[in-house]
């Protein structure tokens, strides 16, 4: 087997680009890696190697189509795709197909990409786990809800994935799989043809192993060449936001916040503590309240229709979802919308803010896909995100922290990752 799959995505479309290495070429190895990963990993929903394939030679006697030129890529299974089945993780879908691309998708291939196949999703984007294990160890969990996309990059199998975020299902994942997590601003990526849970705060990313690589895909995703192209600052200002629920962290995240001031700190224009309003105690609670109201909403037929085809664990976040009146909602919005202008005035004093990306490394087991907590800040906010991986905990699995960018400020967080990165190493 020949080590093409191990490129990162920016290397690959250099060679691509000067026709070095044919995205056949390429994608034959990253199918080959997928042959041998994928009884163990379990990664995709949907894989059609004669139908990529033929992707691949048609972008090879052709011109060049754009970023992500003959590169694979992984879409989230809550994506539709015209020419695979979208299932969303449910048997309600088992072999739906849609009539056309959902637009992220589309933009990619419109960029170049091969569209490699369809990754797994937890049931309907939520908190019921799909049958993805851990890449780096088959006993623990990849994270939710793109778990699939996050283990097939960080496995190899994928230089890129497409993957969707509502609390903390891009940056979770990534941060278990220990791969770059890109989640970005609310409303910057489009979402039609893509299953909703939360109107207000689903977004679209996705996965690369390097912050580069996850660059070139945002740059797509967003339409933004600034993305790409934002100048790496040669020093920024950091704002320390752990979060009113810091003390939930588990060692291995603490030594690693700690390892990261202890690196960043002296590089830095400036590195202190960033104050988060003072009555954001519940922020997470309100997230997961507003997050259940609106996802009751969205799923509302399969709710009414297929409830005993729904779990437990759905059922009654749907259930939950729907008992909050119209009165409560409000409320909820109306404070979600003032922690938006309180935050968003941090950003006059820091470039960009540090948070923890989750509590642990990967849990143990299948079933759980892991807590949310520290995601859901920035997720009700509609901030972007980048997880960046650069640690391993005591029992060997990743993990990191995330930085978060003002609102619409994606290629700025993107920069200030890139350059993060190379000084944690």
């Amino acid at each position: 087997m020949n080590e093409w799959h191990r490129l990162t995505a920016v290397e690959a479309a250099r060679r691509l680009a000067r026709r070095e290495l044919s995205a056949e070429a390429l994608l034959r190895s990253c199918l080959e890696r997928i042959a041998a990963r994928e009884p163990e990993v379990r990664a995709f929903a949907h894989l059609d190697a004669d139908a990529a394939l033929a992707q691949a030679r048609a972008l090879d006697a052709g011109p060049l189509r754009g970023l992500l030129h003959g590169l694979p890529l992984g879409v989230k299974d809550i994506l539709d795709t015209a020419d695979q089945p979208t299932a969303c993780g449910t048997p309600i879908y088992a072999g739906h197909r849609p009539p056309a691309d959902a637009a992220p998708v589309a933009l990619a291939r419109g960029a170049g990409a091969v569209i490699a196949g369809k990754t797994v999703t937890t049931e309907l984007a939520n908190m019921t786990a799909g049958v993805t294990r851990h890449p780096l160890n088959p006993a623990h969990s990849p994270g939710g809800s793109s778990s699939g996309s996050a283990a097939a990059v960080a496995d190899f199998m994928l230089p890129l994935a497409l993957g969707t975020q509502t609390a903390g299902s891009i940056v979770r994942p990534a941060a278990y799989c220990g791969v770059v997590g890109f989640k970005p601003s609310f409303g910057r990526a489009p979402r039609a043809g893509v299953k909703p849970n939360a109107e207000s705060m689903d977004v679209v990313g996705g996965f690369g192993r390097t912050v580069e690589d996850a660059a070139l895909l945002a740059a797509v995703l967003l339409g933004d060449r600034r993305a790409l192209d934002e100048p790496v600052p040669e020093t920024f200002r950091l704002g320390l936001a752990p979060g009113p629920d810091r003390d939930h962290a588990a060692d291995d995240v603490i030594a690693c916040w700690q390892q990261a001031v202890r690196v960043l700190a002296p590089r830095l224009a400036r590195c202190e503590d960033a104050a988060l309003p003072a009555d954001v105690a519940d922020i997470a609670a309100l997230q997961g309240a507003l997050q259940a109201h609106e996802t009751a909403l969205s799923l509302a037929h399969e709710h009414r229709v297929h409830r005993e085809r729904l779990s437990p664990a759905l059922l009654e976040l749907l259930d939950r979802g729907a008992a909050l009146d119209a009165v409560q909602v409000e409320a909820l919005r109306a404070r979600a919308a003032r922690w938006r202008s309180d935050v968003d005035t941090l950003f006059e004093r820091f470039d960009v803010l540090l948070a923890p990306s989750t509590r642990d490394t990967a849990p143990a087991g299948l079933a759980f896909t892991g807590d949310p907590l520290y995601c859901r800040p920035w997720s009700l906010l509609g901030l972007p995100c980048v997880h960046l991986p650069f640690a391993r905990g005591a029992n060997g699995l990743p993990v990191g922290l995330q930085l978060v960018g003002r609102k619409g400020e994606d290629h700025r967080v993107l920069a200030a990752a890139k350059r993060a990165m190379a000084w944690l190493g």
